[in-house]
C-alpha cells in the first residue's frame, strides 16, 4: 500500500478548459484494463473541497468535472497543482493525482487606476527617474506582463525593469529639462504589454503638472523597513512608522505619505497614515496565504518632490489551522470472523500549518478491537487487532483523534461508523435445561400440552429456529407417535388418547435446529406426565357382587357392642387421592344395628343384638373414592343373625381394654403379608376348585338347606345355615382367630370369613369382562396396598390387626372347641 501510495502520476491540462475536456486516459498509467477497474471499483478522491475531475471506470477517461480558473484557484502562485487519488479495491491501492493547472492568456494587464498625476517642478535635472505604477495582470509566466510603452513626446521616455520575481514594472525618465512656462501640463499614454498570444494590452493616462522650482526632496531616515508579524494579529495594531524630512520650508516641506506600486493584497491587509506615516494592520495576516508583504511607501513634500522607501513584513506562523482527517476507504459491514490485522479503513491527516505546528499525531478511543497503523505521507490504516463478536457488539462508532504538536495544541475528530455482519457461530439454546409438561388422561388427541423455545443471538436466517422430533421410543413405539411438535412454534401435541393406567409417563428429545450455513442445533428433553383422572369406580373385592348366590355372614345373637361381623374390601385402579376409598352404610334392615367404618369398611354392631331383631339382616354399603368427580359403587351383605356359639368366643367381647396389651410388633406386619399373600394364592385355586365340586354337591347341599331350620350348636354342630331367601348356600369358611394373652378365659380377637362364596354359576363375560382369574389376582394385589394405606391412615383401634405375645390356643377338630395351646397362633377351622 505504501508503494502505491508513495507513487504519483503527473498530469496538465490548460485553464479554462469545458466539463467534460478530456485530461488523459489513467489505464496506462495505472497498468490496469477497463474489466479489471470496473471490477475494483475504482474511485477518484480529490484532496480540495471540489471535485475538479471526475473518472469514467468504464474507460478510464479522467475528464473535468467543473470548468478551472487559475487565477482564482491558486492567485499568483507559480505552480498551480490540484491533488486527487485513485482507489482501487481488492486488493486495495492507492495512486497519487497531480495535475498542473496551465495557464492561458485570458487576462489583460490592468491599472489601479485610469489616471495617475505627477507634479514635477522646472529644472528637474534630466535623466530623473519617476517609478509608475505597476500593471496588475492575473496571468503567471510569459502570460502576464512583459513590456511598458509610453505615447511618444519630447521630454520623457519610459524604462522597463524587473523586480527579483522577474515581473516588470516602468520608471518615466525624464530626457529634456521642463519649461512650465512652455508646457504647464503634459498629458502621456503609458501602456502595458503581457506576453502571450495574442498579446493584451491595458493603458492609463499620466497627467504631468510641472511646478515652481523646488530644489530640496524629502528624505527617508532609512530606506529599508524589516518587520516581524506574527499572523491573526488583532486588527487596527501598529506595524512600524516610516519617517521622511525635507530641508525646504512652507509648502514645500509638507510631506505626504502614500504607497507607492503596492499589490492589492497589500491594500487589503494594510493602511498607511498619510500625515503621520503610520502603517496599520486592517485586514487578517494568515501566513498560509502570504508568508511576507513588500510595502513601497512614497513620501512626497509640497513642492512635488518624492522619496521612496521599502518596508518588507515577514509574517510567522501560529498554530492556528486544526489537522483535517480525510477518509479514503472504509470496509462496512465487517464480517465478525474477519482474521486480526484485516484492514477495516484507510485515511490520511493533513494540517495546513508548517513547521511542529503542521505535524499530527492520531489516535482512537480505546478499548475497541482496533488499532492504528502509521504510513508514509501522513496515511493510516485501521485494522483488526483481536477477533469480532457481532452478538456482543453489533457496530463501532469509531473517533479518530488527529492533534497538532503546536501550542496550543489543536485538535480535529472524525467519528466513522463500521457495522458488524453476522455469521452464523451460535447454538440455539433453550430456556430451560429440560422440561416437564402434565397431561391429563383421557384427553382429546391433538391437545396442545405445552411449547419449547429457544432463542440464537445470531441475526435473520442464522437465528431461524426451527423445531424437529428426535428419533426415538417410548415403549416399542416410535415417539413421534405420541407427540408431535410444531417445527416454527414449538408448540408440543399429543397423538393419542392416553390411560394413566397403562402409561405414566414418557419423555422425548426435541431439536432445535437454526437456518444458518452450516445449521447448528441443540437438543433438549421434555417429560410428559399423565395426571390420573378420576376415571374408575371403586371395585369390590370382598363380598364379591357378580355371583348369583352371595355369601352370608353370621352374627351370634349375644354378641355385643363393637362385635366384628365382617369387612368389605373394595380397590380402585386410580391412584393418589383418586383411589382413597371411604366406605358408607347406604341402607340396612336394622339401621341402629351395624355401622361401617368409614376408613377400613369394617362392619361392627352399634349395640348389643337381642332377640327381637329380625334373622336375617341386609346391609347396602357404598364405597366413594375422593376424586372430582366422586365415584361410587354398592355391596350388599346378607347378615344371619344365630344363637349358640361358645362361650369362651362370646366373652371376648367383655375383657376390658384397659387389658389390653398395646404392642407394635413388626412380626404383626410380616403376618399380614403372608395372610394376603395365601389368600391371593388360594383365590385362583379356589376358583378351579370350587367350580368343579359345586356341580356334584348342588343336590346334597339343596337338601341340607332345607332341613336347616335353627343353626346348630356344639358337638352336632352341622354345614353353614343359611336362609332360604339367599339362594345357594357357600360351600367353605376359613376364620382366621388369635387369642390375647393371659388365661384359659382367654376369647377370640375377631372372627371373620376369608374366602368368598362363589356361584356355582359362571359369571356372563359381557356384563363383567374383568371376571378373570389374572384381572382378580390384580384387584387382590390393589386390595393389599389400599388395605395397608388404610390402616396407615386410620389410627390403631380396638379392632386393628390382633396383638401378639401370650400363650396361644387350639381347636378340637372334631368338636370345634377352642382350647388355651400355651402361645398365640393363628388358627383356621372348616
Amino acid at each position: 500500500m505504501c508503494g502505491a501510495t508513495c507513487k504519483s502520476i503527473h498530469y496538465s491540462v490548460p485553464e479554462e478548459k469545458k466539463s467534460g475536456f478530456l485530461v488523459a486516459n489513467v489505464l496506462k498509467d495505472l497498468k490496469v484494463d477497463v474489466k479489471e477497474m470496473s471490477a475494483r471499483r475504482a474511485q477518484l478522491v480529490s484532496k480540495s473541497s471540489k471535485q475538479y475531475f471526475q473518472l469514467d471506470s468504464h474507460s478510464g477517461n479522467m475528464v473535468i468535472n467543473e470548468k478551472i480558473d487559475r487565477e482564482i484557484l491558486c492567485g499568483q502562485t507559480d505552480s498551480c497543482i490540484l491533488l486527487s487519488e485513485i482507489v482501487l479495491e481488492n486488493p486495495l491501492q492507492l495512486y497519487r493525482i497531480e495535475v498542473q493547472i496551465e495557464d492561458v492568456n485570458d487576462n489583460s494587464p490592468q491599472f489601479s487606476q485610469n489616471q495617475f498625476l505627477f507634479e514635477i517642478p522646472e529644472q528637474t535635472p534630466t535623466n530623473t527617474q519617476f517609478p509608475l505604477e505597476r500593471a496588475q495582470d492575473p496571468d503567471k509566466g510569459e502570460n502576464a506582463v512583459q513590456n511598458y510603452t509610453l505615447s511618444p513626446n519630447k521630454h520623457f521616455r519610459v524604462d522597463v525593469k524587473s523586480y527579483s520575481d522577474d515581473s516588470k514594472y516602468a520608471e518615466l525618465v525624464l530626457e529634456k529639462p521642463l519649461d512650465r512656462e512652455k508646457d504647464p501640463q503634459l498629458f502621456l499614454i503609458l501602456s502595458a504589454v503581457d506576453g502571450g498570444i495574442p498579446k493584451r494590452t491595458g493603458t492609463t493616462q499620466i497627467i504631468i503638472n510641472v511646478l515652481d522650482v523646488n530644489d530640496n526632496v524629502p528624505r527617508f531616515g532609512q530606506s529599508l523597513y524589516k518587520i516581524k508579524l506574527p499572523e491573526n494579529i488583532p486588527l487596527g495594531s501598529l506595524v512600524t512608522k516610516v519617517e521622511a524630512s525635507d530641508r525646504d520650508l512652507g509648502s514645500n516641506a509638507h510631506i505626504i505619505y502614500s504607497f507607492s506600486q503596492v499589490q492589492n493584497i497589500v491594500l487589503r491587509s494594510f493602511k498607511l497614515n498619510k500625515d503621520t506615516g503610520e502603517l496599520t494592520v486592517v485586514g487578517p495576516i494568515d501566513y498560509e496565504e502570504s508568508r511576507n508583504y513588500e510595502i513601497n511607501i512614497r513620501a512626497t513634500d509640497g513642492g512635488g518632490l518624492s522619496d521612496y522607501c521599502k518596508v518588507i513584513v515577514e509574517v510567522e506562523d501560529r498554530n492556528d489551522n486544526a489537522p483535517e482527517v480525510t477518509i479514503s476507504s472504509i470496509t462496512t459491514p465487517l464480517s465478525e470472523d474477519s482474521p486480526p490485522d484485516t484492514v477495516v479503513a484507510l485515511f490520511s491527516v493533513t494540517d495546513q500549518d508548517s513547521g511542529e505546528n503542521g505535524r499530527t499525531d492520531c489516535t482512537i478511543n480505546t478499548n475497541l478491537p482496533f488499532v492504528l497503523k502509521a504510513t508514509e505521507n501522513n496515511y493510516y490504516q485501521l485494522l483488526t487487532q483481536r477477533s469480532l463478536d457481532r452478538e456482543k457488539v453489533s457496530g463501532y462508532n469509531i473517533t479518530i483523534t488527529a492533534t497538532d504538536r503546536g501550542s496550543p495544541k489543536l485538535t480535529s475528530t472524525r467519528i466513522i461508523n463500521v457495522q458488524i455482519s453476522d455469521v452464523n457461530d451460535n447454538p440455539p439454546v433453550f430456556q430451560k435445561s429440560s422440561y416437564e409438561m402434565k397431561l391429563e388422561e383421557n384427553n382429546i388427541p391433538g391437545l396442545l400440552i405445552g411449547s419449547v423455545h429457544a432463542y440464537d443471538l445470531d441475526t435473520e436466517q442464522n437465528a431461524k429456529v426451527t423445531y424437529s422430533l428426535f428419533p426415538g421410543k417410548v415403549g416399542n413405539s416410535p415417539a413421534s407417535s405420541y407427540i408431535s411438535i410444531n417445527s416454527e412454534t414449538g408448540n408440543l401435541y399429543v397423538l393419542r388418547s392416553l390411560d394413566y393406567e397403562e402409561i405414566k409417563e414418557f419423555q422425548a428429545t426435541v431439536r432445535a435446529s437454526d437456518s444458518g450455513s452450516p445449521p447448528l442445533s441443540s437438543e433438549v428433553i421434555v417429560r410428559v406426565l399423565i395426571v390420573d383422572a378420576n376415571d374408575n369406580v371403586p371395585f369390590i373385592l370382598y363380598p364379591l357382587q357378580n355371583t348369583s348366590s352371595p355369601s352370608n355372614d353370621l352374627v351370634p345373637r349375644g354378641a355385643e357392642t363393637g362385635y366384628l361381623v365382617t369387612k368389605v374390601v373394595a380397590v380402585d385402579r386410580d391412584c393418589g387421592q383418586n383411589s382413597w376409598l371411604s366406605y358408607e352404610l347406604l341402607k340396612a334392615t336394622e339401621p341402629s344395628l351395624f355401622t361401617v367404618g368409614a376408613q377400613n369398611g369394617e362392619v361392627k354392631t352399634m349395640r348389643p343384638v337381642n332377640k327381637r331383631d329380625a334373622f336375617k339382616q341386609k346391609l347396602v354399603v357404598v364405597v366413594r373414592d375422593h376424586g372430582h368427580p366422586v365415584r361410587s359403587t354398592t355391596a350388599v351383605l346378607s347378615i344371619l343373625l344365630v344363637e349358640g356359639f361358645s362361650d369362651p368366643y362370646m366373652k371376648i367381647m367383655e375383657i376390658p381394654k384397659d387389658e389390653i396389651v398395646e404392642e407394635e410388633d413388626h412380626t404383626l406386619t410380616m403376618y399380614l403379608i403372608i395372610c394376603l399373600a395365601t389368600i391371593s394364592f388360594m383365590f385362583l385355586v379356589s376358583l378351579v376348585v370350587f367350580i368343579a365340586i359345586k356341580i356334584q354337591k348342588q343336590r346334597k347341599i339343596m337338601g341340607n338347606f332345607n332341613s336347616a331350620i335353627n343353626f346348630p350348636v356344639g358337638p352336632n354342630f352341622q354345614e353353614n345355615h343359611v336362609d332360604s331367601s339367599t339362594g345357594p348356600p357357600s360351600q367353605a369358611y376359613n376364620y382366621e382367630v388369635c387369642l390375647a394373652g393371659g388365661s384359659l378365659n382367654s376369647e377370640f380377637r375377631f372372627l371373620r370369613p376369608l374366602f368368598p362364596v362363589f356361584s356355582m354359576e359362571p359369571s356372563n363375560p359381557e356384563v363383567n369382562p374383568r371376571n378373570s382369574a389374572a384381572y382378580s389376582q390384580e384387584l387382590l394385589s390393589h386390595a393389599e396396598e389400599n388395605q395397608l394405606a388404610s390402616q396407615a391412615r386410620a389410627s390403631v383401634s380396638e379392632d386393628s390387626a390382633p396383638r401378639s405375645g401370650g400363650p396361644g390356643c387350639t381347636v378340637n377338630q372334631a368338636t370345634g372347641a377352642i382350647v388355651n395351646s400355651g402361645q398365640n397362633d393363628w388358627l383356621s377351622y372348616q
